[in-house]
């Protein structure tokens, strides 16, 4: 079984690369903001947690966010493996990742950090905001503070798996199918 921890800033091209790897590897793509958007919009218990923290304009409980993705894991128990994507953001949760998939019988194969310059995200995510519509993707003040907050608050996370001898980085940038076949050939390698 192959667990991948599709990593990098926002704009890296995580949801472009997994959604190809996705097909590649007959893996089950988990997106934190899928899962929020599933579990919200069919009203689950969780969905309606989340919605309640939201609202307030606060952060949503690692133990809702890991009730979802425990969902997820067990509705698909005859996957070839799991790409996950926007998650882990914290130590706290790697941790929580671990000890499901554990608990599962398997563990994190790999983080591969897709290594992204901060101007060429700025560049990525201006662009993106032409066509997303998204208002955090339209202002360079935003992408830039989004891009501080991944540094301080997320990145510790390929430390985290580092020293566990599971985190690589991997160009982020050129053609989509270059980024393609160098993430291929770490996965390769695992298996």
């Amino acid at each position: 079984m192959i667990n991948l921890i599709l990593f990098g800033p926002p704009g890296s091209g995580k949801g472009t690369q997994a959604k190809k790897l996705v097909e590649k590897y007959n893996l089950l793509h988990i997106s934190t903001g899928d899962l929020f958007r599933y579990e919200m919009g069919n009203d689950t218990p969780l969905g309606k947690e989340a919605k309640s923290y939201i609202e307030k304009g606060e952060l949503v409980p690692d133990s809702v966010t890991v009730g979802m993705l425990r969902n997820k894991v067990e509705a698909n128990p005859d996957v070839a493996g799991y790409i996950f994507d926007g998650f882990p953001r914290t130590i706290p949760q790697s941790e929580a990742l671990d000890a499901l998939m554990e608990e599962k019988g398997t563990a994190v194969s790999q983080l591969i950090m897709l290594d992204v310059p901060d101007e060429e995200i700025v560049k990525r995510l201006l662009e993106r905001g032409k066509t997303s519509g998204r208002k955090d993707d339209m202002d360079e003040g935003i992408i830039r503070n989004r891009i501080e907050v991944y540094k301080s608050e997320t990145s510790p996370v390929f430390d985290f798996y580092q020293e566990k001898g599971k985190a690589k980085k991997v160009n982020g940038v050129g053609e989509i199918e270059q980024i393609f076949e160098r993430l291929c050939s770490e996965i390769d390698a695992l298996v």
